[in-house]
């Protein structure tokens, strides 16, 4: 298992933000969230994840027109996460470490370098074959995080994907079995429904990783990180 770092001081959350917040109405709202969750809680350390979204898909799309092969089409998918990573560093300004991480051990150095000033680490993806929702869930377990959410483009888990479906039922709760049966009807491709897959739920269990899935949208974020709100669905273990 990988070596777990704590902070003794403060709570590291782990936020992976959906792609989809980037170049929307909804950036600047929650970038002024976690500004005024940053100056105002200074027990929390936030590591944020930041995902594609539509110009990640825009560009998988023109790949695999092009013939390119998965792993390429993945790489792709990194890079953009990278750039709204650093778009987001932008909008924090001195809150943020200035750089993303492109590895895990990068990511231990700029966690370091938060625990003297800097209050926030914003990264996007690692490797190919690898959502950003595993490397949230990878990040939280490396860092021994006192919780993981997922902030996605819909407002918690459903029985199934609720863009396509009017009978889907928001869950309160699931378990992470629960969640793995609803994952198993959805695309695993690169630029798919943005909600969990496999490897993250693996890491999730085996880690026992506090983990709420949340909507993408500043008043959630708030409501959860300045009043610890149960807003969403929060995965359980049993």
């Amino acid at each position: 298992m990988p070596r777990r770092i704590a902070s003794q001081k403060k709570e590291t959350i782990v936020l992976k933000l959906s792609g989809s917040l980037f170049f929307s109405k909804e950036f600047d709202l929650v970038a002024a969230s976690l500004r005024k969750v940053l100056r105002q809680k200074k027990n929390i350390r936030l590591v944020v994840v930041t995902g594609g979204g539509k110009t990640a898909r825009e560009y998988i799309d023109a790949a695999v027109r092009l013939g390119a092969d998965q792993s390429s089409i993945d790489e792709l998918g990194i890079e953009v996460s990278r750039s709204n990573a650093l778009v987001l560093i932008k909008a924090l300004g001195s809150l943020a470490v200035d750089s993303v991480p492109a590895t895990l051990e990068e990511l231990v150095e700029a966690f370091e370098v938060s625990s003297r000033g800097k209050r926030a680490v914003v990264m996007g993806g690692l490797h190919p074959g690898q959502s950003t929702n595993a490397v949230g869930a990878l990040v939280s377990e490396k860092l021994g995080a006192k919780m993981f959410l997922n902030a996605t483009d819909v407002d918690g888990v459903y029985t199934k994907d609720p863009r396509k479906f009017k009978d889907a039922k928001r869950l309160s709760k699931v378990t992470t079995k629960q969640l793995g049966k609803i994952l198993n009807t959805e695309t695993m491709r690169a630029g798919g429904y943005d909600l969990m897959d496999p490897v993250a739920l693996k890491l999730i269990e085996r880690s026992k990783i506090k983990t709420r899935i949340i909507k993408c949208s500043a008043p959630t974020i708030n409501s959860i990180l300045m009043r610890r709100k149960n807003v969403g669905t929060s995965v359980s273990f049993n």
